[in-house]
């Protein structure tokens, strides 16, 4: 048994499992396939060809702990927008806030946070987090378990391993003033990052850059560089 709220907007052909909840001003494209157990909540904007698998959670609001730094924030986030032709994976779930471009694979148990940019053709692999205020551009590829920070710029075609580890706050959530200071990595076009490399806070990664696998990189690095070790130095 499914509940499909009559205020959705639901286009032809589209099929949807069982156990299935689409609240109010959702909208759906045509073709679409949407798996069981599916949850999507109000105003959502799915685009055509779309297909989003069992157990996934689309356009959820967040969650604020008490001592939050962004407590103090709009409590109400609006609607996230899922582009045409993407494919979402089994037990993602995707918060309110969210723009995912179209032609985006999404894969089985990511997470992506509210107000996350996420380009056209991109690929978030199985397990990733992408957290809050974070902006993903083009055809990038961020592969199983890699943690991006909240505050995350990614450029165009970046490739990112899997385990990769992002941090954005040098203070380890000692300072109370931290929220001002926080800053996360720059990751620029076409850069690479290898398997288990940790990149600490603020630190930008130029263009076509190479960050070798469990390297821990302290200092920006330059374009066109390979940087390797703990902590990373050029090769």
């Amino acid at each position: 048994m499914n509940f499909i709220s009559e205020k959705a907007k639901i286009g032809e052909n589209v099929k949807i499992g069982k156990f299935t909840v689409i609240e109010e001003d959702v909208e759906i494209g045509e073709n679409t396939t949407i798996g069981n157990n599916v949850t999507i909540y109000k105003g959502t904007k799915i685009g055509k060809n779309v297909r989003i698998d069992d157990n996934t959670v689309i356009g959820k609001q967040p969650m604020r702990a008490k001592n939050s730094i962004f407590q103090k924030e709009k409590k109400e986030i609006p609607p996230c927008e899922i582009g045409d032709n993407t494919l979402i994976g089994t037990s993602t779930v995707i918060y309110a806030g969210c723009k995912i471009g179209q032609n985006c694979l999404i894969a089985d148990l990511a997470t992506v946070r509210e107000d996350v940019e996420i380009g056209e053709m991109t690929i978030i692999g199985r397990g990733v987090a992408v957290e809050n205020k974070t902006k993903i551009g083009r055809k990038c590829k961020i592969e199983t378990n890699a943690y991006i920070t909240a505050l995350s710029q990614i450029g165009d075609e970046v490739f990112i391993a899997p385990c990769v580890a992002t941090s954005n706050d040098n203070s380890a959530g000692r300072e109370p003033d931290r929220a001002q200071k926080m800053k996360g990595p720059v990751i620029k076009d076409k850069a690479r990052i290898g398997v288990n490399a940790t990149i600490l806070p603020g630190k930008i990664i130029n263009e076509d850059a190479f960050v070798g696998a469990g390297a821990v990189v302290t200092k920006d690095v330059e374009s066109c560089k390979v940087v390797i070790g703990n902590p990373a130095r050029e090769k």
